[in-house]
């Protein structure tokens, strides 16, 4: 795993991201997605994305969920349907889900249950 985390947000959020063979990306998210972490997470996912088809994005670590941490997976699942890839969703994080659910974005995401079932699944 490659953990990138080189600025003062590092305390607040962090980000990793594991290949899983030459098509498919896991971003672990943790710590907080808010007004001004959501932009470091926007930029992670568009790399990961430019670079896999499957990115799945592990949000059980995440302890708090905004508005911006929201729109940033929002744009970036529109990313990843115009570019003809997949973006999917592991979270079993209370807070993250109540978050998607309170806004109605839940239902415009793919999800899986375990992060070895998003990656074997083929787009």
């Amino acid at each position: 795993m490659t953990k990138v985390d080189s600025d003062f947000t590092a305390d607040i959020i962090g980000l990793q991201v594991a290949e899983h063979g030459p098509d498919a990306r896991v971003v672990t998210v943790t710590g907080e997605v808010d007004t001004l972490t959501a932009p470091r997470l926007s930029s992670f996912l568009t790399t990961q994305l430019a670079a896999a088809r499957v990115v799945v994005v592990d949000l059980d670590g995440v302890e708090f969920l905004g508005s911006a941490g929201l729109s940033a997976l929002f744009e970036a699942n529109e990313l990843a349907v115009r570019e003809h890839r997949a973006l999917r969703l592991v979270c079993h994080s209370r807070i993250a889900n109540r978050a998607l659910e309170a806004t109605a974005l839940r239902e415009h995401f793919t999800f899986a249950d375990t992060v070895p079932e998003a990656v074997k699944d083929p787009l």
